[in-house]
């Protein structure tokens, strides 16, 4: 199936008798009729009546609308390594099995491999995500036919000097290629992988590229209890303090995992705006440990929400992630009251699309905004009775009730059916790819 092109003349949609959640925190309309005009947000109308003409009218009765989910930090094609070499500690997990494995990829595996996470994620409701991995630019065009939002960036590991300069190479050409394309749906980044797999030289040059290109760093940071004591024997300082030192975070960061932070650490963070992608399912996973979600909000850091890649997570759901968050966050304060149902949804929504560049212009269900959506089917036993949708949402839905799924007023999913890709292609391409990797 061909990707359905975007139409010249603009759209006017009207989702009609819809719940609607517009803000996290104003909690739910029971019923609107909500407007897209082109790729933004027209009108959320309540008791009113809308007027017409609309190109396409789509019955909201029965569903909810949400803003559409963020997914700010995975790695798409690693939906390869899916039950692959599982049940291991983190770095075992690496260096034995996913960065061998890694050396075999192509351009080809990347492609198919990126269509099937976006298969999984546009199912399951994210309509933005930030990548970092290679072949970076077989995922753009993944990305691109797909029709979904994302900053995307060349994963750079350079431990030895030999390295450095080819991999920076690699990542400036990317970023320069593609910023700003997909009708402005790519945004690029730069992404040295870690403190502990890139040197200071590498971090010094990535942020002045950074700077000339004006696009943001993205990178893992403290992400096991091991890795943080060896840094600090190594350099006497945390990752955080070690970053700050290096001029990093006077660049927009998006910082991925951030469970094993000090109260000093947080506090530099905040005071450089730095986002932290919370990854839970994949940080219990590998028994990483429980980000401090509450320390940081409280602290001023934005915090938002991620999955990882489908090798340490499992899957690319966006909606179990909100669950856990939510939570983990009280088992670890011991507060029931702690990352309220309200606050787990801002941290998959908003907060995301502020971490991610589009805070202006997405995370939430306004007149002006960009169209983003998701619409999720009512009729479920699990989401039976109503008595707050908001909360059901967070506490019991699964993410295999996403029924539409909008980017930009355009449906990627109508009614459960995929619109921009071939699920049937993907996974028949999938399938036979896999093989070479058992």
């Amino acid at each position: 199936m061909e990707p359905c092109a975007y139409t010249a003349k603009v759209m006017r949609i009207l989702i009609r008798g819809v719940a609607v959640i517009p803000r996290p925190e104003t909690g739910v309309i029971p019923k609107a009729d909500v407007v897209i005009e082109g790729r933004r947000f027209a009108a959320v109308a309540v008791g009113e009546e809308v007027s017409g003409p609309f190109d396409r009218i789509v019955e909201g009765e029965g569903k909810l609308l949400i803003p559409g989910l963020v997914n700010a930090h995975t790695h798409l094609a690693m939906t390869l390594f899916r039950g692959l070499a599982q049940d291991r500690p983190l770095m075992d997990w690496l260096e034995k099995e996913v960065w061998p494995r890694e050396k075999r990829l192509t351009g080809e595996i990347v492609h198919w491999f990126s269509l099937l996470g976006l298969v999984e994620m546009i199912r399951a409701g994210t309509t933005a995500f930030a990548d970092m991995y290679f072949f970076m630019e077989e995922v753009a065009e993944a990305v691109e036919k797909a029709g979904v939002r994302a900053l995307l960036s060349y994963g750079i590991i350079a431990p030895t000097p030999e390295r450095i300069e080819p991999e920076l190479k690699k990542a400036e050409a990317f970023a320069r290629e593609w910023e700003g394309k997909a009708e402005g749906r790519i945004r690029t980044a730069l992404s040295p992988h870690a403190p502990y797999t890139c040197g200071p030289e590498v971090w010094k040059k990535a942020v002045g590229l950074a700077k000339e290109l004006r696009i943001p760093i993205h990178t893992h940071l403290a992400e096991t209890k091991e890795e943080v004591e060896r840094f600090q024997a190594q350099t006497g300082r945390s990752p955080v303090e070690w970053l700050e030192e290096l001029g990093v975070f006077g660049v927009p960061t998006l910082a991925a995992h951030g469970v094993h932070l000090s109260e000093k650490d947080i506090e530099i963070l905040a005071a450089h705006g730095v986002h932290v992608a919370h990854c839970p399912t994949s940080n219990l996973k590998l028994a990483c440990g429980i980000a401090p979600v509450v320390e940081m909000l409280k602290g001023g850091v934005n915090v938002c929400l991620g999955t990882d890649g489908a090798g340490s997570a499992g899957d690319l759901n966006m909606v179990e992630e909100m669950r856990l968050a939510a939570l983990l966050a009280k088992v670890k304060t011991g507060d029931p009251q702690a990352l309220s149902a309200p606050e787990a949804l801002g941290l998959a929504t908003w907060r995301g699309a502020v971490a991610l560049g589009w805070g202006k212009d997405l995370g939430t269900i306004e007149p002006g905004r960009r169209a983003d959506g998701v619409m999720i089917r009512l009729d479920q036993a699990h989401l039976f009775p109503d008595h707050d949708l908001l909360a059901n949402l967070v506490y019991a839905a699964k993410g295999s009730e996403v029924d539409s799924v909008f980017v930009d007023g355009r449906f990627l999913l109508l009614a459960g059916e995929l619109q921009t890709l071939d699920e049937e292609e993907v996974l028949a391409r999938c399938r036979e790819l896999a093989k070479k990797f058992r």
